[in-house]
């Protein structure tokens, strides 16, 4: 397992968010996360507002486990999720 400077595991994948609105912010966060292997971990680069509220619920109804969301300096959120998680 390899983690990053704060103790946390290091993403397998990342997909950036901020460009796109409801609802395809969760169909991009979906397709980035049927490339990985249940257990793997997607870290999320999404916007405040309905992304924040919104894509972290679709993911756990979906099976998946958010293990940590973190707010980056310019205001951006970063939410990391493994796949399969609470299956």
């Amino acid at each position: 397992m390899i983690q990053d400077q704060t103790g946390e595991q290091e993403p397998d994948a990342r997909v950036d968010i901020t460009t796109v609105v409801c609802p395809v912010t969760f169909v991009k966060t979906k397709v980035a996360l049927e490339e990985l292997d249940d257990g793997q971990i997607l870290e999320v680069r999404l916007n405040d507002g309905e992304p924040i509220q919104n894509v972290p619920r679709s993911l756990k109804d979906e099976g998946h486990r958010v293990i940590s969301v973190n707010k980056a300096e310019d205001g951006a959120y970063l939410l990391r999720v493994v796949k399969g998680g609470l299956s």
